[in-house]
């Protein structure tokens, strides 16, 4: 059997790590990582979603892909979707479909994995075309530096973080970029003007008194495709295409991107069953999951964001919540960092000059 330098530049055993499956994800562009035994026989497709869906399960990126493949036994993603060799490209189209898949292995009688075929190669990619990027507020904790710059004008680097925020959206595929403006916005006006020179079109939405992390969004004309909404202090790499799949795979109507946040108590902590001591726990490390600051939003939602107040995206998801409408989570794994402290930007200036924004 000739196994094709693709499927093995996608395949790996189930005892490889989520690290590492993250990394043949980022090499190949592929969207996904194809679970093999030592004869390439297929086992199961692992994609972005599901390694986010294990983080937030609580497994590790050092954890093995058989714990995901273990989670996936007992859920709808169990059994992969195939298709045969020389299966007619509509036929393979409709398993798709039918699937929910952007992904089909391809496979031989005996089940060897010998080609894979991407929704990319039968159909355009679906991207997200608009975006809106929070800059309307003070930046009080940076000051001076933020004294009289919008803190999205702060230079990261060579350039200000919002120019940088503009650019991955653009290679991401966004074509309208929404700015908010409260604080100092012609400052941010003369940079961007219409957005041409920067490859996309912006439409400046001035906000005459600030209006919180939602409310703004209002004063946007009508979208009929999710919008991408993400705060102006933030400085990512986050996969938006993934994060797009993951909104669609979940038929969500909003996704929050999450981050995962480490707290140390440093004490011992006392348990107890009243008064009785059941043990001691020396300085615990507790994970949660933080509001990343970065959305993607159903254009049917506007009816829960009220006109002209302030409104917060956490408003927001207790409204959608309290209705029963579908709020997901996005792990986010690559350089994420919010940018509300002196700190913090120092932290963005050196982790730009070493490259780490680029490595992720």
């Amino acid at each position: 059997m000739i196994v094709k330098e693709v499927i093995r530049a996608l395949a790996l055993h189930t005892e490889a790590s989520l690290q590492q499956a993250m990394e043949v994800l980022d090499r190949t562009a592929r969207g996904v990582v194809l679970a093999v035994d030592k004869e390439f026989h297929l086992l199961s497709t692992i994609t972005d979603g599901d390694i986010r869906r294990g983080l937030l399960s609580g497994l590790s990126l050092t954890a093995p892909l058989a714990e995901i493949l273990r989670r996936k036994t007992a859920s709808e993603y169990a059994t992969p979707a195939t298709v045969k060799l020389n299966t007619p490209p509509e036929e393979i189209l409709k398993v798709m479909t039918e699937r929910s898949v952007r992904h089909i292995p391809v496979l031989d009688d005996d089940g060897h994995v010998v080609d894979l075929i991407t929704a990319d190669q039968l159909m355009p990619r679906e991207v997200i075309t608009q975006a809106v990027i929070m800059a309307g507020g003070f930046g009080k904790r940076l000051h001076p530096l933020t004294e009289n710059t919008p803190k999205p004008m702060l230079h990261v680097g060579n350039r200000p973080l919002l120019e940088r925020t503009i650019e991955q959206l653009r290679l991401a595929g966004v074509q309208q970029v929404n700015v908010t403006t409260h604080f100092e916005p012609e400052k941010i006006r003369e940079h961007f003007g219409d957005g041409e020179r920067f490859g996309v079109n912006v439409n400046y939405v001035s906000e005459e008194r600030p209006l919180g992390t939602a409310g703004a969004l209002r004063l946007i004309e009508a979208k009929d495709k999710p919008l991408l909404i993400i705060n102006g202090d933030i400085l990512t790499n986050v996969d938006f295409g993934a994060l797009l799949a993951f909104h669609n795979e979940h038929r969500a109507d909003l996704t929050v991107g999450v981050r995962e946040y480490d707290f140390q108590v440093p004490y011992g902590v006392i348990e107890t069953e009243g008064a009785r001591v059941t043990g001691v726990n020396e300085k615990p490390v507790y994970k949660f999951f933080v509001n990343a600051g970065i959305y993607l939003l159903q254009p049917s939602l506007d009816q829960f964001i009220p006109k002209d107040e302030r409104f917060d995206m956490t408003d927001l998801i207790g409204q959608l919540t309290a209705a029963g409408r579908t709020v997901v989570s996005f792990p986010i794994m690559e350089y994420w960092l919010d940018i509300g402290r002196l700190a913090d930007y120092e932290r963005a200036q050196e982790d730009v000059k070493s490259g780490k924004l680029t490595r992720g």
